[in-house]
Order: C-alpha cells, then structure tokens, then sequence
C-alpha cells in the first residue's frame, strides 16, 4: 500500500540513480555487493531521519532487529524489474495494481513501534509486495497477512516464498475481517489510511498489544497512530507523525 512522509525526496532519487541502475534482476555476486551497500546507505539515511524525528517518534534510533532487518531483506526482489534501479531510494514505489512498496522510513519506524518480540504473533491488514511482512519476518516474528487485491497477494505469496520467508502467512480477501482463527495477536499493523478502527480488529488484539495505523481521510492530514490498552483495557491513541497513503478498502463497519 502506498506510503510516504510528506518531504520530497525526488532529489535523493536523481543522486542514487547512478548506483541503482547497475541492479539487475538477477544479480551475481558483485551486483550483490553494490545492493548491501546500498542498504548500509539507506539504513545509515532512516537512521539520520529517524535522529531527526525523535521527539515525535520516542526514540532517536533504530532498533538493532529492525535495523538488522533492513540490512538483510532484499527490497529490489519485492518491486517490478523496471523499478529495481530505484529499490534502494528511501521512497515509494509502483508496484502494479494501483498500489506501491511502502518508504522505507516509514516500514522501519512501523516496525519498530510494534514492540514486537522474537516469536511474538503479528496481523497485518495490506501485504502489497510483502516487504513490510519480509521485515518482519526477518526480525524472527510470525506475520499474519491479508492483502484485498487477489494478483499482489498472490505475488507477494510466491515472492515470500521463493526468498524462504516461511514465517510469513498470506491470505486473499478482506483486511478488516482480520484472522480469527491465528488470534490474539501481539501487534496489528495496518497500511492503509482508515478514519476509525474496526471492532473486529481490536478483539483480535491482546490485552497487552499494540496497534499501528495510519488514521484519516484521503483528502485530508492523515496521521501515524499507535494505540496501547490502559489498565482498564480501553485503546489509547497517540499521533506521531503526519502521513499520507492510500484509503483502506473492504467492509469498514464501526
């Protein structure tokens, strides 16, 4: 699903060109070389970002699982060939369908504000490529995924697969129904912009998980939110930063 923070990054974009466009699809071991080192240069990027961002964020640092995560998913396997040149700009991408691979700012700080421990049990409510639930995955956490459109979550699946991340589950169909029979969950990951939160989703959430979406309107500022129980079970939200991605789709009953 579409993600980005609001800054324009078509700058970086141009700088980075040169050394994106010598991966291809199929890499030998140099071409290998080039992409980790471009992932040490995007990790060392959200890093500087995220410094940035701490006040609002919590933390003014990566965790060393998201971090390492980041270092080790092959993000140019989860974009179409004709925007591997560009999979290691710290921006979306199309990735057909209508729909694109998330910044890679944004699936690091999401990551990280799930909480998650290694073995913990987490839903994700838009797969898209499956590069979010890939970072997941490699943080050692069983990824629970549906995706609405039947041709991403079938590529996504193959895609998942073929780079042995077995951890990760998908499924095609409604997001918001979530997964009953995998619940409760330790964190809910939505990415997607949605004006409220489901009922059904937050009964799939255990009593001491976390939930982070993105909150608002297409048309209108749409903000990171993380909600938390309080000790009398109620969600409590806190707005981090502001945002912009696509609308949920599906049945968004109250």
């Amino acid at each position: 699903m579409p993600c980005q923070t609001r800054s324009s990054r078509m700058a970086r974009a141009c700088l980075m060109l040169g050394l994106g466009a010598l991966v291809p699809a199929h890499a030998t071991e140099s071409e290998e070389a080039v992409m980790a080192e471009q992932r040490h240069r995007l990790v060392e990027e959200i890093q500087a970002e995220v410094r940035a961002a701490a006040r609002e964020l919590g933390f003014d640092r990566l965790d060393p699982r998201v971090e390492q995560a980041l270092r080790t998913v092959p993000r140019e396997r989860f974009v179409p060939e004709s925007e591997r040149a560009l999979a290691y700009v710290d921006s979306p991408l199309p990735i057909g369908e209508g729909q694109t691979i998330s910044q890679p700012y944004i699936v690091a700080i999401m990551s990280q504000l799930l909480d998650v421990a290694p073995g913990d049990r987490v839903y994700e409510l838009g797969t898209g490529s499956g590069y979010q639930a890939a970072v997941l995955a490699a943080m050692d956490v069983e990824v629970y995924t549906v995706e609405i459109v039947p041709e991403l979550a079938e590529r996504a699946a193959k895609t998942l697969a073929s780079l042995g991340y077995d951890r990760v589950r998908v499924r095609a169909g409604d997001g918001w129904l979530g997964w009953p029979e995998a619940a409760p969950f330790d964190a809910i990951i939505v990415t997607a912009a949605a004006p409220h939160i489901p009922r059904r989703l937050v009964d799939q959430l255990a009593p001491d998980g976390r939930l982070v979406i993105p909150m608002g309107a297409p048309d209108r500022v749409q903000w990171l939110a993380v909600f938390m129980r309080d000790k009398g079970g109620e969600l409590v939200r806190r707005d981090l930063l502001p945002v912009r991605f696509v609308p949920v789709t599906g049945a968004m009953e109250p």
